[in-house]
């Protein structure tokens, strides 16, 4: 959540930011109004507790010297009056203000380009160069009709949902072993969550209010299946103060995933890009925000790696202002390459929040002079079904069938 004395103290500022990642002007017109409006019951309230104060005080004196304090006595019941009403008044209006923050999506840092959206995206670099063929790369769904069976998961399920089978399973299986093994050797620690999470947990990372419609919600309960293992691993110290001898705190956790999808009509219908189930090893990082910019490169380079040690060339991309997330002050996007469909694609989404999780759910450490916000980070590493369905393009052979990395051959 934004910081409420910073969009009263520096709204222009704020407004130009919000802009730059396409914020309605609506709802910039309303933080407006409401800032504005408590501003000016401030005003009114402040003089008139000071004035009680004083009075209050002057009131003791009287009393004391045997004056009259009637007058005094009834200016001070009318004033107590006056701030009650104002004290009321404010209260309503601040709680619209955060009640409104909860839906404004966090600032973009001054480094994120302008752009509105995916086609303004900035190349940082390439890593690995994509392979070559002496035949024409199929897509994943042609290559092995062993190995994915969407139709089942359509009769399962609905669409948007498949069933792997045989070297597939296995593959999945060794690559959320792999991944784990290799984020825990990069020195972060493994956790395992609950894949159901409240309302106050998917707040606390930005998913609430303004996602709803993407979550699937459990009937009858205030209960959400996770979109990402992001939300339960950031919320693990949500309400809570940490030692800053503690910090940073590096976790990684493998969580199936799940999602509507509802703004995607139409996109991806085909294959395994775009699933209501998937599965997913995050990274996630709780850091003191002089370190956060130290500990996204971390990250960064983490994910990079694992892609580089699988042999799958892929590159990192700056995302602009309009293609940044809800919650991300910046975000690197790793693509990796799919020679089937001859393009790059989102594998990895490693994002700064700096303290806009924090500040939501309420995450602290205690350093030598007071309780401070924490930074949070997170970042895939990676979607597992997308790394699957890469190296089935990646190292697919003419006759059809599919090379296993040799970092994972042990796994297998």
């Amino acid at each position: 959540m934004l910081d409420i004395k910073l969009i009263q103290n520096d709204f222009d500022s704020v407004c130009e930011k919000l802009r730059k990642k396409k914020v309605s002007e609506e709802t910039i017109e309303d933080l407006r109004k409401i800032s504005l409006e408590l501003k000016t019951k401030r005003a009114l309230l402040e003089p008139l507790q000071a004035e009680q104060n004083a009075s209050s005080k002057l009131f003791g004196v009287w009393a004391k010297e045997g004056k009259d304090i009637n007058e005094l006595k009834e200016k001070l019941s009318l004033n107590k009056q006056k701030i009650s009403t104002l004290n009321s008044e404010v209260k309503e209006i601040e709680n619209a203000l955060s009640s409104l923050a909860l839906t404004v999506p966090n600032l973009p840092d001054d480094t994120v380009p302008n752009g509105v959206d995916e086609n303004d995206n900035v190349e940082i670099k390439r890593v690995l160069t994509p392979p070559s063929f002496d035949f024409e790369p199929k897509e994943h769904w042609e290559i092995s009709q062993n190995w994915i069976d969407f139709q089942r998961g359509v009769k399962l399920s609905k669409s948007r949902f498949s069933v792997l089978k045989n070297e597939a399973a296995k593959l999945e299986r060794a690559l959320i072993n792999y991944m784990l093994d290799f984020n825990t050797k990069r020195g972060f620690s493994e956790v395992a969550v609950p894949y159901i999470v409240n309302r106050e947990t998917l707040q606390g990372t930005g998913q609430l209010p303004k996602f709803e419609d993407d979550l699937f919600k459990i009937e009858g309960e205030e209960l959400f299946l996770i979109p990402t293992a992001e939300v339960p691993v950031t919320n693990l110290f949500r309400d809570e103060i940490i030692s800053e001898s503690e910090l940073p705190i590096k976790m990684t956790s493998y969580t199936a995933c799940f999602r509507k999808e509802a703004g995607s009509a139409g996109r991806d219908t085909r294959g395994m890009i775009r699933q209501h189930q998937f599965d997913k090893v995050e990274l996630v990082c709780i850091t003191k925000p002089q370190d956060s910019d130290k500990i996204f490169d971390e990250m960064v380079e983490c994910a990079s790696d694992l892609l580089t040690s699988l042999g799958l060339a892929h590159r990192h991309l700056m995302l602009c202002g309009g293609d940044l997330g809800f919650s991300a002050a910046k975000t690197v996007d790793l693509e990796v390459w799919f020679p089937g469909q001859n393009r790059y694609r989102e594998i990895s989404s490693i994002s700064n929040t700096r303290d806009f999780q924090a500040r939501r759910a309420k995450i602290r450490y205690k350093d030598s002079k007071k309780n401070r916000l924490v930074h949070t980070l997170n970042g895939s590493s990676l979607a597992v079904g997308r790394t699957l369905i890469a190296i089935m393009e990646n190292y697919q052979k003419k006759d059809g069938s599919i090379e296993i990395p040799e970092v994972l051959k042990s796994y297998m």
